[in-house]
């Protein structure tokens, strides 16, 4: 008797386990536990999603600058008339120092910046320069200015020979010894049409 009051116990556990299991799998599961679970799963892809757009967010103006450098690699990346011409002074100062290290046969003697009126779409960024220079480096100094990115332009060149004499201690630079060439152009590029309009006035830099 006790080995059938056993039997019975665990048969009756066993047939209530069962019946947990089926109750679980066709009560339980399809309306709590599913659900639950692609709740879990959209709540995580709505994380993801989140986490993406905030570094795409964080990344926008960079993205933004490098797309319009690429459709306007021609243009100025510079925002204002102001920024683009203090680039232009510097990017002449580079050219003429590669052209001749040291200042020692090309020198800038004048770069001053030219405040223009707004005429077209683009916006036109002047500086007039003035060099005194050996021809080489002259032929060097034009031939960066024109080749590179973003593209600057040289109107208005004019080009005088000129003879210098040297006296010992006066510290004459090689072209003025030997005689050069003294060269005025303007010196100018082109803002985007987006970049803000020049100043009416802009300070002259010698």
């Amino acid at each position: 008797m006790p080995q059938a009051a056993d039997r019975d116990r665990w048969l009756a556990l066993a047939l209530l386990l069962g019946v947990l299991a089926v109750a679980y799998v066709v009560l339980v599961h399809p309306w709590w536990t599913v659900p639950l679970r692609e709740a879990n799963t959209r709540v995580q892809a709505m994380q993801e999603r989140e986490v993406r757009q905030r570094m795409q967010l964080q990344q926008a103006p960079m993205v933004a600058q490098r797309l319009r450098q690429a459709r306007d690699p021609g243009f100025l990346p510079e925002a204002s008339a102001e920024l683009a011409t203090a680039a232009l002074v510097q990017r002449l100062e580079t050219i003429v120092s590669q052209a001749s290290p040291g200042n020692r046969s090309c020198a800038i003697t004048n770069r001053s910046p030219m405040s223009e009126p707004r005429r077209d779409r683009f916006a036109r960024v002047v500086v007039q320069v003035r060099l005194r220079c050996g021809t080489p480096e002259l032929a060097a100094v034009l031939h960066s200015i024109e080749s590179g990115t973003p593209r600057l332009f040289v109107g208005n060149l004019n080009v005088l020979a000129q003879r210098f004499f040297f006296s010992p201690g006066t510290g004459a630079t090689a072209a003025q010894r030997e005689g050069g060439l003294d060269v005025s152009f303007d010196l100018y590029g082109y803002l985007a049409a987006s970049a803000a309009a020049p100043a009416s006035e802009v300070r002259r830099a010698r």
